[in-house]
């Protein structure tokens, strides 16, 4: 007897066996997530609030990934993709941008009919839970489908019955606010106008909004790196335009040009940045902590805390890098299991907590550091992270096989966990909330 015989199986019975799988998302992980389980012979919906597949990748599309093609195709769904006649691209160590990662891979495979016969597009989660029951419900929980309430484009309600839930929805649609209490930003509401999600289009559709203009970039991660060197690179070409990268914290330890990094994207990153801070192309405000924001007649001004003291910063537009959080309202209903700190699955969070985890890669996962309380139900992808950063796509695509695999009864594969993922060569328990690309 092993501890396999003792993992929960998937409930099956009971009529749940003929319903589908619900996939919410159909960006990298979702798509991969259906691809793995009709592979499986395991029916499936996939639901995209956008009016596109990888509608969250398509808004960073301009910005290229860390990852090279080789780590960023999921292998159930290049199976899939080559009995259609779909080839890899030449050169699986180029790092595509993620418009590329869309034209490329993403779009050929929600155009297969297997995937697009199967897709719901414009099409919003709402409410996830039990039908017919509540959450404090217990008896024979386990045998109820799980009831998924949705609304399309036009806001018209209706509502799905699945054996099993799968939420990669992601986190780009939900930033985490500018102010360092975590909490809403006092003031937020009057210069929601003059604050950008992470990541903008600088040197292409956002282009005309930073030409000329003070821009404050909020963050310590990649994201705010990334947009820092297309400022810089968009001052070059057009005059007065003046760039500040305003810091919670003493320095930016996540962006580093260390030479152990085994992403050598990232690394290449973290030195051009250091460089233009260094000949002050790049301002650097550390340490500040904000608090509120108010509008001025053509800017904002950001208050709050620097070294304990009141600080002013002053500036035409802000860039909202600070890392994302998971949209957890839709689940109130569902039993969840997650950690207190980064809102990751309990036992997921202690590989990948930033207070704690450094210098080494994630271990291996699967299936059983994403279980909740609630069988049947796994977050996984980017949100699976909680509000860790650093999250890369080839985690996802071996979270979701070995998903697939418990769903299928399938316990000696989902438990065969194999994931080597490239070292940060970065030490840093002070990284919290930066976020980052894949």
């Amino acid at each position: 007897m092993t501890l396999l015989d003792f993992t929960a199986r998937p409930a099956v019975g009971d009529g749940l066996g003929t319903l589908p799988v619900v996939i919410i998302g159909a960006g990298p992980v979702g798509l991969a997530a259906a691809a793995h389980l009709l592979e499986r012979g395991i029916e499936v919906v996939i639901l995209e609030a956008g009016d596109g597949v990888a509608s969250s990748v398509r808004r960073w599309g301009h910005t290229r990934l860390f990852s090279s093609w080789r780590t960023l195709i999921d292998r159930a769904a290049e199976r899939l993709l080559a009995e259609a006649g779909w080839s890899a691209p030449s050169d699986l160590d180029r790092m595509p941008t993620g418009q590329e990662l869309v034209d490329e891979y993403l779009a050929p495979l929600a155009a297969l009919d297997a995937i697009a016969s199967r897709t719901r597009l414009s099409t919003r989660v709402t409410a996830v839970g039990k039908d017919g029951i509540d959450r404090t419900r217990t008896q024979g929980r386990a045998r109820v489908p799980f009831l998924v309430q949705i609304e399309d484009a036009d806001g018209q309600p209706s509502e799905l019955r699945a054996r099993a839930v799968i939420d990669a929805s992601g986190t780009y649609e939900t930033p985490n606010p500018l102010a360092a209490s975590g909490l809403d930003l006092r003031g937020g509401a009057e210069v929601a106008d003059r604050v950008l999600h992470a990541l903008p289009d600088v040197l292409g559709a956002d282009r005309e909004l930073f030409a000329g203009r003070h821009t404050t970039v909020v963050g310590a991660g990649h994201s705010a790196a990334n947009t820092l060197l297309a400022l810089a690179d968009l001052a070059e070409r057009e005059p007065g335009i003046r760039i500040t990268w305003l810091l919670r914290t003493p320095s930016a330890s996540r962006v580093t040009a260390s030479e152990a990094d085994e992403l050598p994207g990232r690394a290449r990153l973290g030195a051009r940045t250091d460089q233009l801070v260094a000949s002050g192309q790049i301002e650097i405000v550390d340490s500040f902590r904000i608090s509120r924001a108010e509008r001025t007649e053509t800017g904002v001004l950001l208050l709050g805390t620097r070294d304990g003291e009141p600080a002013v910063h002053e500036t035409d537009l802000v860039v909202n890098a600070t890392g994302f959080r998971p949209d957890l309202g839709m689940l109130r209903e569902i039993r969840l299991e997650l950690d207190d700190v980064v809102e990751a699955p309990r036992r997921l969070a202690p590989l990948i907590d930033p207070n704690v985890h450094s210098c080494g890669t994630v271990p291996p996962h699967g299936f059983a550091e994403l279980q909740h309380p609630e069988r049947g139900f796994f977050i996984v992808g980017m949100k699976s992270y909680g509000r860790a950063p650093t999250f890369l796509l080839a985690t996802g695509y071996e979270q979701v096989r070995s998903v697939a695999a418990w769903l299928d009864g399938d316990l000696e594969s989902a438990s065969s966990v194999q994931l080597t993922l490239p070292a940060t060569g970065v030490c840093s328990t002070d990284a919290a909330g930066t976020g980052s690309c894949c």
